[in-house]
């Protein structure tokens, strides 16, 4: 104690305990990878705080847009599994390794991309090169849609696993789907037909044309 120059086991009996300030929390290497058109977010909270988390987009993101590398120490047994993530494997130096991810400081935000349960959810494929492995956009995403993972053809060959993935619904709830508004028809001037789009109008038009 400063205080009464005393060197003490516990707190001192005369001046009190030390106010104790505690370090700013910062996120995980993981989470500061993080690019700043993506956002975590919570899917469900399991026993021992344990959080259930998927990746989804703040804004439109393009087709063909690739993300990575991946992130992970190499390793010749897989020590983290997640039946929720993909597990991956590369070939480095005539070897096959896995790309382990123990916890969220050896990793990157890839890491917490879930997998696709079916070729309609899916919005990455995975793959390798050059000892890497890459993600990239099959589609389109939407702003807040989930981005979701599953092997490219090759790849899946090398990991001994069909390229096409569709598994039960999980314990996960889904998100609500989004409504749409619903959208006023396409009305034909000429005998008050009413279709869903204008290429549909447009066509039946060639018909009134051609009979005049």
């Amino acid at each position: 104690c400063e205080d009464c120059g005393k060197s003490l086991i516990g707190e001192c009996k005369l001046h009190g305990p030390l106010i104790r300030a505690k370090d700013r929390v910062i996120p995980s290497r993981a989470r500061l990878t993080l690019p700043h058109y993506l956002t975590l977010r919570v899917l469900e909270l399991r026993a021992g705080n344990q959080q259930i988390l998927g990746v989804f987009a703040k804004k439109g993101i393009q087709k063909r847009t690739q993300f990575g590398p991946y992130v992970g120490q190499l390793s010749t047994k897989l020590t983290c599994y997640d039946e929720s993530r993909l597990v991956l494997q590369v070939l480095k130096d005539g070897g096959k390794y896995f790309l382990d991810t123990p916890n969220e400081d050896c990793g990157n935000w890839m890491m917490f991309v879930r997998l696709a349960r079916n070729q309609e959810e899916q919005t990455l494929v995975a793959y390798q090169h050059c000892g890497e492995v890459y993600f990239t956009t099959v589609k389109p995403i939407e702003p807040h849609t989930e981005l979701k993972v599953w092997y490219a053809a090759d790849y899946a060959k090398f990991m001994e696993t069909s390229s096409v993935f569709i598994k039960e619904e999980s314990d996960v709830s889904p998100l609500p789907p989004v409504e749409k508004e619903p959208v006023d028809p396409w009305i034909c001037s000429s005998c008050g037909s009413t279709f869903a789009t204008f290429a549909l109008l447009e066509s039946h038009q060639c018909i009134h044309k051609d009979r005049v």
